[in-house]
């Protein structure tokens, strides 16, 4: 049977609608709507590069715009409507989703084994000693536990301390879990401690985690390629095979289809009840109405060859990049406004100054030309309202990371500082 084929238009307006940036910075957030974007999206990542703001806070900002922060930690840390826990790394994931992860956590042991050989056997004693530590005096951060001195001072993941490797076991063993964060630093308590729930969860067995992994990341994304799944939600280690033969079981069982899309050669995915929503995105004359910048570790960019496929725009993270060697910055973020992907700014905060440094924008070479996208496209996009949207994001995040101006330093193409200048100052 021939696959029923879709639009690169579709696919990406879809996408950008499961990603919840189909209003950018137009939603509330509350005490539903975080868990259910968290949920659906598959995760919120968390990483400790601060030199902008955290990036869970600048992902929830281009949904939702600016919001108090401590409701957001009262929803995370008291109501416990997240958790700390993995899927494409380290992410904060719903507490409503625990029967997935818990399966994940009690398949732990058996994968350290696997991967680390005898490490859990020889290290049983520092285990449990470990465990009974955070569970009697918890919450405990790594500092708590001294390291030994014959290790010196660490490097890096391969001299962590010991108690620091038993740390992460447990937590990833669902046998403790986050509790709070000091300065960013995570401290632990017990698992029943953190999720009460925990012990009335019903535990789903491996098999159906695995396959509801596999359904979650297609709602995620839309429509998918085998290489777009492996990208998306990647822990634990899937190996290809065993993936692959799950999704051939999902698309003989009708949950899932076979589709083709304009342009592509290999084959793409979709849950079947996804078809009639890939028609309507098709259908949209505009996917997506509104500006905002999107954090390097945004759901939406876990797999960036993907966005390459569907946008025909290339992003790099640049902070391992040396200096010398950079195109757009350290910490740039992509520009999303209407749909398009049309440039990046690279962003610092001066909290001590008070003011959101806009350190170089960087326009689409296309966009700057007044060409054609090179690959999805919506229509023709107005310039003043494109500054005007930028200009806009960016007060909006100077006042979410807790300042007042913001500056502008280098445009690329230099002759759109004038336009772009103007905009801020309106």
């Amino acid at each position: 049977m021939t696959p029923p084929k879709f639009s690169r238009r579709a696919v990406a307006a879809l996408f950008l609608e499961r990603q919840w940036l189909d209003r950018p910075r137009g939603r509330r957030l509350t005490v539903a709507t975080l868990p259910e974007f968290v949920s659906r999206t598959c995760g919120l990542q968390i990483d400790s590069v601060n030199v902008l703001d955290r990036a869970h806070h600048v992902t929830l900002w281009s949904r939702f715009g600016p919001y108090d922060r401590r409701r957001l930690d009262r929803f995370t840390y008291r109501k416990r409507l997240l958790f700390e826990y993995l899927t494409h790394v380290a992410c904060f994931v719903a507490t409503r989703d625990l029967a997935l992860h818990r399966a994940i956590m009690n398949d732990t042991p058996k994968r350290f084994d696997r991967r680390y050989g005898g490490w859990r056997k020889k290290n049983a004693a520092l285990i449990e000693a470990v465990a009974q530590a955070v569970a009697e005096r918890g919450p405990l951060g790594n500092a708590d536990f001294e390291r030994p001195k014959h290790m010196g001072k660490g490097g890096g993941w391969w001299s962590w301390k010991p108690a620091t490797h038993a740390l992460d076991y447990l937590w990833k063993a669902g046998r403790i879990g986050v509790h709070s964060r000091v300065h960013f630093h995570k401290r632990y308590a017990s698992a029943e401690h953190v999720l009460p729930v925990l012990a009335d969860v019903a535990v789903m067995p491996l098999e159906q985690a695995m396959r509801e992994r596999l359904l979650r990341s297609l709602g995620a994304m839309g429509a998918a390629t085998v290489d777009d799944l492996r990208s998306y939600w990647t822990w634990p280690q899937w190996k290809a095979p065993q993936q692959r033969a799950e999704l051939v079981r999902l698309v003989r069982e009708g949950q899932v289809t076979e589709v083709a899309v304009e342009g592509q050669q290999q084959p793409w995915f979709a849950r079947t009840e996804d078809l009639p929503a890939l028609e309507r995105a098709h259908r949209k004359k505009v996917p997506s109405r509104g500006t905002t910048l999107l954090a390097p570790f945004d759901s939406f960019l876990w797999h960036r060859e993907r966005v390459h496929r569907l946008w025909g725009y290339f992003y790099r993270i640049e902070i391992y990049v040396p200096g010398h060697k950079r195109q757009h910055g350290y910490y740039s973020l992509p520009l999303l406004h209407d749909g398009h992907l049309l440039g990046r700014v690279d962003l610092k905060t001066d909290r001590e100054a008070g003011v959101l440094q806009a350190k170089h924008v960087h326009l689409e070479p296309w966009f700057a030309a007044g060409k054609a996208a090179p690959g999805v496209s919506w229509g023709t996009l107005d310039r003043d309202a494109v500054f005007a949207g930028l200009a806009d994001a960016l007060r909006s995040l100077a006042g979410h990371v807790g300042v007042e101006d913001v500056s502008l330093g280098r445009v690329t193409p230099t002759r759109l500082r004038t336009p772009v200048s103007r905009a801020l100052r309106s």
